[in-house]
């Protein structure tokens, strides 16, 4: 098996690396910050030397970058088996509040990105007749959240429906057996991106028993999961249904 992952120079994208190089898979690794995939390949092969490690720099911005780096890894790798759609930002403000380039930047990012990574990864499946795609969505798609996590939230939504439409799509057709598409919904899992977080909160994972439940949901090849499942499950149930004055004094 082989996995390529964007956004895998830190957090919840370097430790799925570790974690599937554990497991047997060789990886393609893309991120922005070459020096750090350079750090985690060597710590990965210094592990699991049996293991194949491929890094590439990639601003999924760049949509023309995703698809040539995508095929070159392809290439170099043999192919590719799964496609983790990781990369993302995080910033954000109250919409209305003079802040509209950080929220631009955050919608370009998590969703036109995605959908290029999607455009990519689709055309490598479609031409190779298998594979894998891995929608990492969040928690907070499950209702629209407020002030600074309005436009995160709403991109989050946006890339789930994304992923679920290619899985509508391929229902049906003989693709649908040959290509899965996952969407994991994760709660809180410590990463850098949520650094500002309170730490103490009981409902935050550390990043290795966070990617842990991911990994698991991808290698069952689930259609969604939200992780880990407990509190998250029966959590996105009350984010969905609540009240509006339930659900603002839960968040």
């Amino acid at each position: 098996m082989t996995t390529l992952i964007t956004g895998a120079s830190s957090g919840l994208g370097a430790e799925m690396a570790r974690q599937l190089a554990a497991h047997g898979e060789d990886l393609a690794l893309c991120a922005r910050r070459t020096d750090r995939l350079e750090e985690l390949r060597a710590e990965i092969l210094a592990a699991h030397p049996a293991r194949r490690v491929a890094i590439a720099a990639l601003d999924v911005t760049d949509h023309e970058a995703v698809t040539s780096v995508t095929q070159a890894l392809r290439a170099e790798l043999g192919g590719l088996d799964r496609y983790v759609v990781n990369a993302g930002l995080g910033k954000g403000a109250a919409i209305g509040t003079g802040r509209a380039d950080a929220n631009r930047e955050t919608a370009v990012t998590n969703f036109l990105g995605a959908l290029a990574q999607c455009e990519a990864a689709m055309e490598v499946f479609r031409d190779q007749g298998h594979g894998h795609l891995v929608m990492v969505s969040s928690m907070s798609a499950m209702r629209g959240m407020p002030k600074s996590m309005t436009t995160y939230a709403a991109t989050k939504a946006g890339v789930a429906h994304l992923a679920e439409g290619i899985r509508t799509e391929l229902h049906g057709t003989p693709l649908a057996k040959k290509i899965k598409v996952t969407v994991l919904y994760p709660g809180y899992i410590a990463s850098e991106m949520n650094e500002k977080v309170q730490q103490s909160t009981p409902l935050m994972a550390s990043t290795e028993k966070g990617v842990k439940a991911m990994v698991a949901a991808i290698e069952k090849q689930v259609d969604s999961a939200c992780v880990p499942a407990l509190p998250w499950a029966p959590m996105s149930v009350v984010m969905k249904h609540a009240p509006l004055p339930v659900l603002k004094k839960l968040i």
